[in-house]
């Protein structure tokens, strides 16, 4: 098995893990569901206009994000659309 490697949030929130509040089984179900809707578990290759590429990159240097999390955050919002 592969050791994951956690990002700075993830690291304080381990490190940090004390200091959060008891919640229902009811609400913990829910936050359990919704980081399972938020599971990346698929590998997806496109192609794409290496000029749309840089805007995006730029844009998520801008936001303070990896430009793969970016993507992934837009599919997402998509995906969830109506």
């Amino acid at each position: 098995m592969r050791k994951i490697k956690l990002t700075k949030e993830e690291q304080w929130i381990e490190d940090h893990f004390e200091e959060f509040v008891p919640v229902s089984k009811e609400r913990y179900n829910e936050i359990v569901q919704a980081l399972e809707r938020r599971k990346k578990d698929t590998v997806l290759n496109i192609r794409v206009n290496k000029f749309d590429l840089e805007t995006i990159k730029q844009k998520a240097r801008k936001m303070g994000f990896k430009y793969q999390t970016f993507i992934s955050e837009i599919l997402h919002k998509v995906a969830q659309e109506t």
